[in-house]
């Protein structure tokens, strides 16, 4: 799971955080961008946009594999981080 958090990560993925606003309120990476799990049809446009592979995170890896499923059926590179700590840890300056 490291090594392919690591290799997507390495081709700019845009890390999607699909959490409720009260959790990535009470911290989030930076960088990661928030589209709760619910919305995720509705932006699926703007995803695609980003014309980038995706690395999708929650609190458990749970909604982030729906997520991550959802997105794969539509075509995009996507893969589950599972929780956002695990993927946090790879985009932490050290």
């Amino acid at each position: 799971m490291s090594v392919e958090i690591k290799d997507y990560l390495a081709k700019e993925a845009v890390i999607l955080d699909v959490r409720t606003k009260t959790e990535w309120d009470e911290g989030h990476i930076a960088s990661a961008k928030h589209i709760v799990l619910n919305l995720i049809p509705t932006e699926l446009e703007q995803i695609k946009s980003w014309n980038k592979p995706i690395i999708a995170v929650c609190r458990s890896g749970g909604r982030s594999g729906q997520a991550t499923q959802f997105l794969q059926q539509h075509g995009l590179d996507v893969i589950n981080g599972g929780p956002w700590q695990n993927v946090a840890q790879f985009t932490e300056k050290s």
